[in-house]
């Protein structure tokens, strides 16, 4: 029962590890630390009392990738988040992530297809529907030219998978399609550590009330929504770790319908970036300073999803709310500042 986790020490990957665990899977997990901490191995261990197997490795190093297959043969399934993910970096930096979120994915599909058993689970994203003509978005909404080379990526990820299960029918993958993962373990052992300058929201929010950040920037104010700013589908990070670990199954007891699936993970209601902020200073009992300010290139006015198909195909849910992945955030983010 031995699982694969790339990026496995990532804001994503590692409350999924917690779940592999917590079901009984043995868990490998590489990452290269670009854009992670090695401490998060020990808050794993905390939360599930056993500590994964973990090897440094670029995937970018093919011959690095060959080795680790070589060694672990006896690997079952694989689930990989290890990928650039930022939008606005991957409009100023095309072509690194062109080479770490493409390059990497075809080796891993290269050394997968020498295995016995090719189960792959691919973190994709909400950012191949564009700017949704219909919302919410289904699975069967059309995939629009993409608004940054982040969300290319992962388009051209999926395109990448669907041929290789084409001719491959002893691969079986699934896509999962998330919207926009928040939150911590509610441990607290555990949560979203960005390096540098946080690129995505809920970090920014957290800094900013903590004293770390001057003031948070909302990027537009004038889209057509209720309040001016962008609405995303903000879901809980252990709702999402969740449906990967019931996605794996799926594909472990050969319940899937073909050999290539898509699922959209979201909780299926879009929320203001106001109203985050506003959800934020509810739980907290802060009050944030931000300044809305321009729009910035390769957003989209709103994303929600239609979770019909995961609901009724994976049997999941998700269960928190806003609220508790404010909450569980801000809790994480006072751990680390108090470390």
């Amino acid at each position: 029962m031995k699982i694969l986790v790339t990026g496995g020490l990532g804001f994503i990957g590692s409350h999924t590890v917690v779940e592999l665990q917590n079901k009984g899977f043995e868990v490998v997990i590489i990452d290269n630390l670009s854009n992670s901490s090695i401490d998060v191995l020990d808050g794993i261990t905390a939360i599930t009392g056993i500590k994964p197997h973990f090897e440094k490795l670029d995937l970018r190093d093919k011959a690095d990738v060959i080795r680790f297959f070589e060694k672990h043969n006896d690997i079952i399934g694989v689930i990989h988040f290890a990928a650039n993910k930022a939008v606005g970096e991957s409009v100023q930096k095309p072509l690194m992530y062109y080479e770490n979120n493409i390059g990497t994915l075809v080796y891993m599909l290269q050394e997968i297809s020498k295995l016995e058993k090719q189960n792959f689970i691919f973190s994709s994203s909400c950012t191949v529907y564009g700017q949704a003509d219909e919302l919410p978005i289904t699975e069967n909404a059309p995939v629009k030219p993409a608004e940054s080379p982040y969300g290319n990526t992962k388009q051209v990820g999926e395109e990448i998978i669907r041929d290789t299960c084409k001719v491959n029918e002893s691969l079986k993958s699934i896509a999962l399609r998330y919207f926009n993962p928040i939150g911590a373990h509610p441990s607290a052992e555990i949560g979203e550590l960005p390096i540098g300058v946080p690129q995505n929201l809920v970090p920014y929010i957290t800094q900013t009330a903590i004293g770390l950040r001057e003031q948070l920037s909302v990027f537009g104010g004038d889209y057509p929504t209720p309040d001016g700013t962008c609405v995303r589908d903000y879901i809980h990070v252990v709702d999402l770790a969740k449906a990967h670990v019931l996605a794996l199954q799926r594909l472990l007891d050969d319940k899937n319908n073909s050999n290539y699936e898509v699922f959209n993970l979201g909780t299926g209601k879009g929320s203001s970036v106001l109203e985050a902020i506003q959800s934020f200073d509810k739980v907290s009992g802060e009050k944030l300073n931000y300044q809305i300010v321009d729009r910035r290139e390769g957003d989209v006015t709103a994303a929600y999803a239609d979770t019909n198909k995961a609901n009724d195909i994976l049997g999941w849910k998700t269960e928190l709310t806003l609220d508790d992945a404010m909450a569980s955030a801000w809790k994480w983010e006072q751990k680390i500042r108090n470390k």
